[in-house]
């Protein structure tokens, strides 16, 4: 199986968890951004909760930006997993533990995802460390869920340092693990000294970036 189908079966196992358990969408606080996923009307203005799904594109994305940017070739399954979907984080469970897989919620998300991943990536290049790319966070807030840009491996990463704890050999294997968590939505808490492009689970990893980049 490759990674398209693997997120493919997640997503779709998603969507069915919802509907078999509370017979309705997953919830979202977007934060004023509007998307294709949305279920219903919307209104920017209005600081409200959204019905929403997966929306998948008609043309998929690619990071061929990024990899003209920084002169690197990036593993194949960076463009099946950010190119897919427009989508929330979504939530899993596993056996090492819950946590949240981002995607993009619309076009300026995925422009900003490519931004962040630019920032990651130059990072890792300042610490003399391998090259990694984030896909997620654990329900630790000081962890994050990369992909080793060599072989395609998911690992345990903190801020700074090497990736610690690998978890599957492949980014497909990895999405095979996970099973669809459902959990009421948390409203996302906006950092004053960081500005929200991302309405959630970016951010966390922002704000971990701006702490790292103050004891350098």
């Amino acid at each position: 199986m490759s990674c398209s189908s693997a997120l493919d079966c997640f997503i779709k196992n998603y969507l069915k968890s919802y509907q078999d358990t509370l017979s309705e969408f997953p919830r979202y606080y977007p934060l004023g951004e509007d998307s294709i996923c949305i279920q219903g009307t919307f209104d920017a203005n209005r600081d409200e909760i959204v019905f929403w799904q997966p929306v998948k594109r008609d043309n998929a994305a690619d990071f061929s930006n990024v990899e003209h940017a920084l002169n690197i070739q990036l593993h194949q399954d960076i463009h099946a997993f950010y190119g897919q979907y427009f989508s929330a984080p979504l939530p899993f469970t596993a056996s090492f533990g819950d946590g949240e897989l981002i995607q993009a919620w619309n076009q300026a998300d995925f422009e900003n995802l490519q931004q962040n991943v630019i920032g990651h990536l130059i990072m890792k290049q300042k610490l003399k460390q391998p090259s990694t790319w984030f896909i997620g966070v654990t329900g630790d807030d000081d962890q994050m869920l990369t992909v080793n840009n060599d072989d395609g491996s998911v690992w345990i990463e903190i801020p700074g340092q090497k990736q610690s704890t690998q978890i599957a050999p492949s980014l497909t294997e990895f999405l095979q693990q996970l099973s669809p968590l459902i959990k009421p939505p948390v409203k996302p808490i906006e950092e004053t000294e960081i500005v929200a492009d991302h309405p959630g689970i970016l951010q966390r990893i922002k704000t971990m970036w701006q702490s790292l980049r103050g004891k350098q």
